[in-house]
């Protein structure tokens, strides 16, 4: 492994980070109660929590769900490399970490576009080798793909798990999510996997969208609220395992489960493999 990502993504100035907006990936960390966030970000993070108090639950079910996924794609599906999309703020366990944990010769490239997930990436992420880093967006899935990080780590020959966490509900439908996920999956061979996440009103029917949303609009990205209807055909070309694509709280939930009200979470999550 090369250092040419590390250099990519070391020494920025100030001005490349901007920290006058809330940014999703540090108002996550501050619902998981990290402290790499800023003042905006936590401003904006306090004043969905005082609207939606189920935001802060729906962030833990996400991460419990990502290392149920990670470890199932690993375990019973024979994956060895991961493209981790959106990856946000470290929070160990991370996606390494998590896979690791089933089988140690994992490889994972991480994807964020933001400067300050990049600044993380050297001491939480890639310390421990067969790691890498890009700074990207997802609205250009060519540039991930492209990206000599990952062209050095991935071998496209054999299966790749691709994690969508909690990602494409900050793609508009003017930007084509159902295109990007195609044009990232598209690259995946059979045996591929698909982790998904996506955020949802269909459990919250009483929460006023447009409010909710409106917290996201002075934000670096913002916030498309799908339904089950409109977030299936992201997995087209994917076969569903079991459970299917089920509220967070409810795909192989641990036995007890570590949320004891499992039904105020709001997202969507399934794992799909690629015939």
């Amino acid at each position: 492994m090369t250092n040419q990502s590390h250099q990519f993504h070391r020494g920025f100035t100030p001005e490349q980070i901007d920290t006058s907006r809330p940014h999703p990936a540090r108002m996550y960390d501050y619902y998981l109660g990290g402290s790499d966030n800023y003042e905006v970000d936590r401003e904006a993070a306090e004043r969905l929590m005082s609207m939606t108090p189920d935001v802060r639950v729906s962030a833990r079910a996400n991460r419990d769900f990502l290392g149920r996924a990670v470890r199932t794609v690993v375990r019973e599906h024979g994956i060895r490399q991961i493209i981790d999309v959106g990856t946000g703020i470290p929070t160990s366990p991370n996606t390494h970490e998590l896979a690791r944990s089933v089988s140690p010769d994992v490889r994972v490239v991480y994807v964020d576009n933001d400067p300050i997930v990049a600044a993380h990436a050297d001491a939480k992420l890639l310390n421990s080798g067969n790691a890498e880093f890009v700074l990207a967006d997802i609205r250009r899935p060519e540039e991930i793909l492209e990206a000599p990080a990952v062209r050095e780590l991935i071998d496209f020959d054999q299966p790749v798990a691709l994690l969508l966490i909690a990602v494409l509900h900050f793609v508009g439908d003017a930007e084509d999510p159902a295109g990007v996920v195609s044009a990232l999956s598209g690259a995946l061979p059979s045996g591929s996997c698909l982790v998904l996440t996506h955020a949802t009103l269909d459990f919250h029917e009483e929460w006023e969208v447009d409010e909710r949303a409106d917290v996201y609009k002075n934000a670096t990205a913002q916030l498309s609220l799908r339904d089950r209807a409109g977030i299936l055909p992201f997995f087209d070309g994917f076969e569903l395992v079991d459970p299917g694509l089920v509220q967070l709280s409810r795909w192989r939930p641990d036995d007890p489960p570590r949320d004891a009200e499992p039904g105020r979470v709001a997202l969507y999550g399934g794992v799909g493999v690629k015939p």
